[in-house]
């Protein structure tokens, strides 16, 4: 039930291809394992799923637990892998419209998201929607300097305290940080804020199965159990360093395979609307992860068959340069049952009887066929059900064949220098001090 697989045969990739890059796998895997375990490195999360901190997760679910007694909304402030992760599972594995569900139908609080943009007209809007009820901020952070979710916990910080008062606001306020330095970090020790940690050894995009995602995960009534679970099996399936049994590594390498016959552009395709943030989170991995020295596959995303009434033109007949990653749930959660019209007005009758899935899976088939004929290889990849152990699975899958894939690239999947290169220029023009040459 917990099983990913890989389907490559509309990629247009040989077998002997693949295996061609047997050798460049197995020295990566070995580095990778003598990596992680080192603390001044980013390869942490390879066995989390195995070794995380017991006590913190503990920990993470008393605190959800809290937060659940006694908020109507959490509010997450961060950016980036700080607050995509959590997001993506958080609306892969509830109502479509959790959100908008009453509080006593939802019986967890509202999830809202702030301190990703510099937006004042949407922070204005969440205030508004907060509202007077009783909230918690979860602020996740390495440094507490990072200007947007900065700028939103000072915001949002100085509002519970006059709602609720210095001492109540500080047992409303939960921090995840570094360990042992940082702005955020001496702020919480002196305001006695609960603390958890985010691991010196694991980079923020790789960082959604540690206290970063887990705490508002559990929080939105999932079970974080479940969740590593899945992410278990995972690491376990793909310790094999033979690319010939491991289907993660596969994906690497046929990404990189595409990428030198000039598909450089990767588009993530699903067919169900609660994906949409496990998309970003994607995307996010592989654009940080592999775009660096003018190298890389661009990474996209598209939800079918609504884009098929949009982007769906490009992608069948537009520029060569593309190959997609298809996520196939094999059972959907729920169904519908279309019934026949005595009219029969909109000409829908043929499928009567049939189950609105059957259709759904129908267009796929139907627009990987247009596709495929149309030269944009095809990635499939199925998984059973929409679950907290496939998401765990998933997410594993991702983060270990995004790191084999950047090193047969040859950069370094886990740093971003060229994320810091606007943050120059834009402290420059708000005057920030050792900023002026």
């Amino acid at each position: 039930m917990f099983e990913v697989k890989i389907d490559l045969k509309n990629s247009g990739i040989e077998q002997k291809e693949i295996m061609e890059y047997s050798k460049t796998v197995e020295s990566i895997h070995k580095e990778l394992n003598e990596r992680a375990d080192k603390e001044d490195d980013f390869v942490g999360w390879l066995k989390l799923p195995s070794k995380y901190d017991k006590e913190e997760f503990n920990k993470i679910k008393k605190s959800a637990e809290k937060i659940v007694e006694n908020s109507e909304v959490l509010v997450v402030i961060g950016i980036g892998g700080s607050y995509l992760g959590a997001r993506a599972v958080i609306e892969s594995l509830t109502n479509t419209f959790y959100n908008m569900l009453p509080y006593k139908k939802r019986k967890h609080p509202q999830i809202l998201y702030v301190g990703n943009n510099l937006s004042p007209n949407y922070i204005n809007d969440l205030i508004e929607i907060i509202g007077d009820r009783d909230f918690s901020i979860n602020v996740i952070s390495k440094s507490g300097t990072t200007t947007e979710p900065a700028i939103a916990f000072r915001i949002f910080r100085e509002m519970i305290e006059n709602k609720y008062g210095i001492e109540e606001a500080q047992r409303r306020i939960f921090v995840t940080t570094d360990k042992q330095r940082g702005a955020l970090k001496t702020l919480a020790d002196e305001e006695g804020y609960e603390t958890f940690v985010i691991p010196d050894n694991i980079g923020g995009r790789y960082s959604v199965l540690t206290a970063v995602g887990l705490l508002p995960i559990a929080v939105a009534g999932i079970d974080i159990d479940k969740l590593m679970e899945g992410a278990r099996v995972a690491q376990y399936k793909y310790e094999d360093s033979k690319l010939k049994y491991n289907e993660c590594y596969q994906y690497a390498v046929a990404r990189n395979i595409l990428y030198k016959s000039e598909k450089n552009i990767e588009i993530l395709v699903n067919y169900e609307p609660k994906m949409h943030f496990f998309t970003e989170w994607w995307k996010q991995l592989y654009g940080e992860s592999e775009g660096k020295e003018k190298k890389g596959i661009f990474p996209a995303g598209v939800e079918f068959t609504t884009d098929l009434h949009s982007m769906g033109q490009y992608i069948q007949d537009g520029r060569r340069n593309l190959f997609e990653t298809v996520i196939n749930i094999k059972e959907p959660n729920s169904n519908i049952l279309i019934n026949s019209d005595e009219n029969n007005l909109d000409g829908l009758n043929y499928l009567a009887g049939k189950e609105l899935d059957y259709v759904n899976k129908k267009a796929m088939e139907g627009t990987v066929e247009a596709h495929i004929s149309g030269d944009v290889p095809n990635i499939m990849i199925n998984m059973q059900k929409l679950n907290e152990e496939t998401i765990g699975h998933l997410i594993y899958f991702f983060e270990k064949a995004c790191a084999v894939s950047g090193m047969i690239l040859g950069v370094d999947p886990f740093n971003q220098p060229g994320v810091e290169e606007y943050k120059k220029n834009m402290f420059k023009l708000l005057e920030k001090p050792g900023y002026n040459n």
